[in-house]
């Protein structure tokens, strides 16, 4: 569920790139933070529709990429070089993915060590991380058999 503060990035986002904060917008918003798992651009469009709202596949396809530069969804690039979205929750920086090449699982992971040696490396380089993203391609379990 998306919460008051989150509507209000997304408003203040909007408002500096002088665009506007429209109902169709926060529906997206509310929407995608609806949904329980990661999911593509065309999983929320077809989440809208059984729900009963009106929108276009061009305007989810619009909105995605300013939730994402406004800070509210990150992007994952699944097995198929397919863009995939999830909300923002909490401490995203040590959230990281394993992505099943052949069933397209996606198992989430954090591992402190990684950030120490993210943390590490940009510390020596003098470079101010916003965010990253760490996905391992390979093969679940299942798959691997």
């Amino acid at each position: 569920m998306v919460k008051p503060l989150q509507i209000q990035q997304f408003k203040d986002y909007l408002e500096r790139k002088r665009l506007r904060f429209t109902q169709e917008r926060q529906l997206i918003l509310e929407q995608a933070f609806a949904l329980k798992n990661h999911f593509r651009a065309d999983d929320l469009l077809f989440q809208m529709i059984g729900n009963g709202y009106k929108t276009s596949k061009a305007t989810i396809y619009r909105t995605l990429p300013l939730l994402v530069q406004s800070g509210l969804l990150t992007e994952i690039i699944d097995a198929q070089n397919q863009t995939m979205y999830e909300p923002v929750q909490g401490d995203i920086r040590q959230h990281a993915h394993l992505i099943c090449v052949r069933c397209s699982q996606i198992i989430e992971f954090r591992d402190s060590e990684i950030e120490v040696i993210q943390q590490t490396i940009c510390a020596s380089h003098r470079f101010q991380p916003l965010k990253y993203r760490h996905e391992i391609l390979g093969y679940c379990a299942q798959c691997a058999l």
